[in-house]
């Protein structure tokens, strides 16, 4: 059977969702994901969704983007970097090099845009995975490697049940000793998301600056201000997709770290969470033995996967 492997058309969005719920099982994905998040994209450029095509219908695709426009003001196109947020094969047509085949043109699209850094997953704002799950698809993270790519991080995903969940008192009175500091905890005001945004963005990440402009309701937020009225740390719930059970964004300024104030923050988001009725809180990744993962264990998440980021240079 001939393939051929051309560039995204219109009229493939319907048999390219159809076969990537087939392929990837573990992870299913909806017409309103690839229309927001890939298609709807400022950065989408069709050349870069590699389409493999047998018999009229769509066997196979792996998409390459690069920044067409900064992810937030003030950022940069990041002109050496491309991404490749997913790629699959029909389970039929799996073992006879189509995957190698989609890959190589999706890494061809990026180096002849002059990419010389290309990242598996972690594409911001819009990634599937921060990296490839090896346990859940072996064989896609073995061609990557065949391929060039290295790991580089090892970021886990952790769930908590919020069934049951009551604020522990050491949290409590962690609580009450850092207001007697003169510690404010609540919800911000409509006016203090744009100090919000500039803070998660400076300090952080400018995705997280994003999220927040994209999320837009305090009743999902918790801040936390200095004695002196600084901001000092802040998390959110969702923020992505508008999925309520996503935690995150979740920081805390470095310079009040071991206060507690982390503690204190994420327990609130959850206190907050739970009077909304939610059964867990869950996010997509954090280093599993970073300051931040080993906060989230003593709360009570869990790992419920890991990912390998995989990076090709050349």
């Amino acid at each position: 059977m001939t393939v051929t492997v051309r560039a995204f058309a219109s009229g493939d969005e319907e048999l390219l969702l159809e076969v990537w719920n087939a392929s990837l099982p573990g992870d299913p994905t909806t017409m309103a994901w690839v229309r927001d998040c890939v298609l709807l994209d400022p950065n989408f450029d069709p050349e870069g969704l590699r389409v493999a095509v047998a018999d009229g219908r769509v066997v196979g695709c792996a998409y390459a983007v690069r920044r067409l426009m900064p992810l937030a003001p003030g950022t940069g196109l990041d002109p050496e970097t491309g991404w490749i947020p997913f790629f699959f094969v029909a389970p039929e047509h799996r073992g006879g090099g189509l995957g190698r085949r989609l890959l190589t043109e999706a890494l061809d699209f990026l180096r002849g845009h002059g990419r010389t850094r290309i990242d598996f997953g972690s594409y911001t704002p819009h990634y599937v995975w921060p990296g490839v799950d090896a346990a859940l698809y072996p064989d896609g993270f073995g061609l990557l490697r065949d391929l060039g790519f290295r790991p580089v991080d090892t970021p886990v995903a952790m769930d908590r049940t919020l069934v049951g969940y009551m604020m522990p008192p050491e949290v409590r009175d962690l609580l009450a000793k850092r207001e007697s500091d003169g510690y404010v905890f609540g919800r911000p005001a409509v006016g203090d998301l744009p100090e919000l945004i500039r803070f998660a963005a400076e300090r952080f990440n400018p995705d997280w600056g994003e999220a927040i402009r994209a999320h837009r309701d305090p009743e999902r937020m918790v801040l936390a201000r200095s004695p002196e009225g600084r901001l000092a740390g802040f998390a959110l719930y969702a923020a992505y997709r508008g999925i309520a059970e996503r935690f995150g964004p979740f920081g805390v300024d470095e310079r009040e770290r071991g206060t507690g104030l982390g503690k204190v923050i994420l327990h609130l988001a959850m206190t907050r969470m739970r009077a909304e009725g939610l059964h867990s809180s869950w996010f997509l990744w954090t280093g599993e033995c970073s300051p931040a993962g080993n906060l989230y264990t003593r709360a009570g998440y869990h790992v419920t996967r890991r990912f390998h980021m995989m990076r090709w240079e050349g």
